[in-house]
């Protein structure tokens, strides 16, 4: 009998410390983790003012992309400094496309005045309503249509602007 008390007190201290915890025990050696990255940025797609306005914002992303026409009453600033691929960038897409890369549907942006103080900016496959003034190096316009006036702020600016084939500036492109 005194085995068979035994061998069942045991049996119930074993159950009651396997069941003393629904935590998790804590490592006892660090764990590795990835290491820390400053900046990680992806495209930005926007269908409304409020979610166009962060995107270009210093805090936003560098490639910001349209899925509609979008016409804002406020000056609008593309700022900040970003990179695609190690080189400075930053690209207003007023376009879609297919999964071959060809442009399926091409949209408006319309508002008084685009400031562009990102090196390398671009916009790209649709048209921008408005007065542009760049304020860095590199600006391009990539099969998109300028509605109105392209001001650079130096002589340098627009000596490094490129215009696509198709790109058109309806207006003059001057510095300012």
């Amino acid at each position: 009998m005194k085995k068979l008390m035994s061998l069942g007190l045991v049996l119930v201290f074993v159950l009651l410390a396997a069941c003393g915890s629904d935590k998790e025990p804590v490592a006892k050696e660090p764990v590795a983790t990835e290491p820390a990255v400053d900046v990680v940025t992806t495209a930005s797609i926007v269908n409304n003012e409020e979610a166009f306005l962060n995107a270009i914002s210093k805090d936003g992303t560098w490639i910001i992309a349209t899925l509609n026409d979008l016409k804002i009453d406020k000056d609008l600033v593309l700022d900040g400094p970003f990179t695609n691929r190690d080189v400075a960038a930053r690209k207003i897409a007023l376009y879609e496309q297919d999964a071959d890369k060809n442009i399926t549907a091409s949209y408006t942006l319309t508002a008084p005045k685009l400031t562009v103080t990102s090196e390398n900016a671009r916009i790209q496959g649709g048209t921008f309503v408005g007065d542009v003034y760049v304020e860095a190096n590199g600006f391009q316009l990539v099969d998109a249509k300028v509605e109105g006036n392209v001001y650079f702020a130096s002589e340098e600016f627009k000596a490094s602007f490129d215009v696509s084939e198709k790109g058109v500036v309806t207006g003059v492109t001057e510095v300012k």
